[in-house]
């Protein structure tokens, strides 16, 4: 299990500094969700503070679009430094040419889906794509709590990849991670968590993600 601390959570005011906290704590990626205001209803950063805060980790940057228009955006995101851009099924651009935008600029993508949203949103472009991102609660806010009801999804996103011949294509979820919900995305065979509260309020962060690590192991 890999896990991605959500800089939701952190400190603003301190935004590098936190990086190279979880940098040292073991972190996997840093997981940055950026929020428009329009697809969902809170607002949090943009490309420049992306960008501004690059060079405090050589971690993979986990870019979560949480926006209308992923497509008109691609290219900041990739100046800015993503590693690996996933936007929403249900958002307003066309999904391949964003996809195809994405992949043009050497960055990774893959693909979210909300609560409401099935599995199958994915199926047809499973292919094409490196992760997808299933959310275990609404996106647009920290700190909520976690929906093993998603989990179920999980399994039909590996079982679809294994009908098509995909060897791997990671799964990750995001919401509601912490001590007492891992062990459940481990045994649905997510590959990647990403962890807000339960590790930036964590009095020790590296005990943390290594607590979460081995009982996602058990």
């Amino acid at each position: 299990m890999e896990i991605a601390p959500s800089l939701l959570s952190c400190d603003f005011s301190q935004m590098g500094s936190e990086i190279e906290r979880m940098d040292k704590a073991g972190a996997d990626y840093m997981h940055l969700d950026v929020m428009d205001g329009h697809f969902v209803p809170n607002i949090t950063f943009g490309a420049p503070v992306i960008k501004a805060v690059r060079k405090f980790t050589k971690k993979p940057f986990d870019v979560h679009l949480m926006i209308s228009d992923p497509l008109k955006y691609a290219d900041d995101f990739a100046d800015a430094g993503a590693d690996l851009i996933t936007f929403h099924v249900e958002c307003d651009s066309d999904i391949d040419k964003t996809i195809d935008k994405i992949k043009s600029r050497n960055v990774k993508v893959g693909l979210v889906i909300k609560p409401k949203t099935p599995a199958s949103a994915v199926f047809p472009y499973l292919k094409k794509i490196d992760m997808v991102l299933v959310m275990t609660v609404e996106p647009g806010f920290g700190g909520q709590s976690f929906m093993a009801d998603m989990l179920p999804k999980v399994k039909e996103i590996k079982a679809e990849c294994q009908k098509l011949g995909i060897d791997t294509l990671p799964v990750e979820v995001d919401g509601g991670i912490s001590e007492s919900t891992i062990a459940q995305a481990a045994e649905a065979g997510v590959d990647i968590c990403v962890a807000g509260t339960a590790v930036f309020k964590a009095d020790d962060a590296e005990k943390a993600i290594t607590s979460l690590k081995n009982i996602a192991e058990k």
